[in-house]
């Protein structure tokens, strides 16, 4: 499905048309993780995210509740205020934990 996604990119880029996003499948493994689930759906062509959106924010979240760390307390200090890696976007993908 990448090779699918990155092909589609440079199809458009060559017409002259850059996608506002780029999409991109990962595969998640190991302990906490459910066998076999395929998480979100995109349109036909594979440009346009349609059910289950995922964020970065979201990706970023997941991992690191599998990694045992509180996404919304793991904070670093910068330019007088207290931020969140995930942002105040970030949610855990609870779909694909076991």
């Amino acid at each position: 499905m990448l090779e699918v996604l990155l092909n589609a990119s440079v199809i458009l880029t060559l017409l002259g048309e850059v996608p506002s996003r780029l999409l991109i499948g990962t595969r998640l493994a190991g302990a906490g993780v459910k066998p076999g689930v395929s998480y979100g759906r995109t349109d036909e062509f594979g440009l346009k995210a349609v059910e289950d959106v995922a964020t970065p924010h979201d990706f970023h979240a997941t991992i690191l509740h599998l990694l045992g760390l509180d996404h919304e307390r793991l904070t670093y200090y910068h330019n007088g205020i207290e931020r969140r890696l995930t942002n105040v976007h970030g949610h855990v993908i609870r779909d694909i934990l076991t």
